[in-house]
């Protein structure tokens, strides 16, 4: 663990950018944190340097991710279909099944050395998932968790049609974490009809906007989430 704790975060707005682009920037940072963790290892603690925390938030053009335990099978497009839906296809390294990102979309992704925080996986998916919840509670929508299943669902309890509003896939490797969560805003949610999103066949996909019957102003929702992440994780700046 490090002799330094660190909870101050710094926040990017990436704005849209293409997924290989946003992956490619998340590796190198995820690559720096976790190679500054190696080297203090190897120094005595006064000459250890505090590893740095990020959350960047982004949307991406339209684009379907796999996950490393996901089944290809669970997208419904072959190699045209994608080419006529504008939309792009990659296998990745989080866990979890097939995504959907696209606009409309707010894409988290924390890159976070949970030595500084805690060092615990499913308390931090907890975290992420609660944030969500909480910014739902903003816009007076009550959202959950369901048992086994990972993300934030309306119509969570009596699940008579429980829907997916947020999705969630992390990777961790030394307690620092990258990937995160695709919380849909102003979602077209005809993509999600050509796959079987995150593998599950017998629930629904919503988005925002459509629980509300009106456009979502994405900067006030981004504030939202921001702000209960830095008041979950007590973020000291961000």
């Amino acid at each position: 663990m490090n002799e330094i704790i660190n909870k101050r975060v710094e926040f990017r707005d990436l704005g849209r950018m293409d997924y290989q682009e946003a992956w490619d920037y998340q590796e190198g940072l995820f690559a720096e944190t976790v190679a500054l963790k190696i080297k203090n290892r190897s120094l005595p603690p006064e000459l250890q340097l505090p590893s740095p925390n990020y959350l960047l938030f982004v949307e991406h053009p339209h684009v379907y991710t796999l996950g490393k335990s996901g089944k290809p099978e669970n997208l419904l497009l072959n190699e045209d279909g994608l080419k006529s839906h504008m939309a792009s296809y990659y296998k990745i390294n989080r866990g979890g099944d097939i995504t959907y990102h696209g606009p409309g979309q707010l894409v988290g992704y924390p890159i976070l050395d949970l030595d500084n925080f805690f060092t615990d996986i499913h308390r931090y998916l907890r975290y992420l998932e609660e944030a969500i919840i909480l910014t739902l509670a903003d816009y007076g929508i009550e959202a959950g968790r369901i048992e086994g299943l990972t993300g934030v669902w309306i119509d969570h309890s009596e699940q008579k049609n429980p829907r997916k509003i947020c999705a969630m896939g992390v990777k961790s490797s030394r307690w620092v974490t990258m990937h995160g969560f695709a919380f849909n805003l102003n979602v077209d949610l005809s993509y999600f009809g050509h796959i079987i999103p995150c593998g599950i066949d017998d629930k629904a996909v919503t988005s925002l906007h459509l629980e509300l019957g009106r456009p979502i102003d994405e900067k006030e929702a981004k504030d939202r989430v921001r702000k209960h992440l830095v008041d979950l994780f007590q973020m000291t700046q961000i």
